[in-house]
């Protein structure tokens, strides 16, 4: 197991489990800037192309965090499709819920 920061250049791999599908994605860190923002980008997973920016600004009372993705699913016609219909909305929801776990506000991401 590794632990500490994560620095630019270097490459994190996740598992998860997505409309039953176990899934295995590889992100690379292509930019950061500590402790502003940092953009991540998938070298190796579901995806046609992934990247994700995450940008934190100080507050009063801690910090706001804003996610930015840009995704291009696989499969061509099929997987522009399955983008428009419910993939964008799926991977909205399931970054508002990683930023509230994130907060405290909640416990569980599903």
């Amino acid at each position: 197991m590794t632990s500490g920061l994560i620095g630019e250049g270097q490459e994190v791999t996740w598992r998860a489990r997505h409309f039953g599908i176990p899934l295995t994605m590889t992100s690379r860190i292509t930019r950061l800037d500590f402790p502003r923002s940092f953009t991540d980008e998938q070298v190796k997973g579901p995806f046609k192309a992934f990247r994700h920016v995450h940008e934190s600004e100080p507050t009063a009372v801690g910090s706001i965090m804003v996610d930015r993705v840009e995704f291009t699913a696989s499969l061509g016609v099929l997987g522009r499709a399955v983008e428009r219909l419910f993939l964008a909305r799926y991977l909205e929801r399931l970054i508002a819920r990683r930023g509230g776990f994130l907060a405290g506000a909640d416990r569980r991401i599903s």
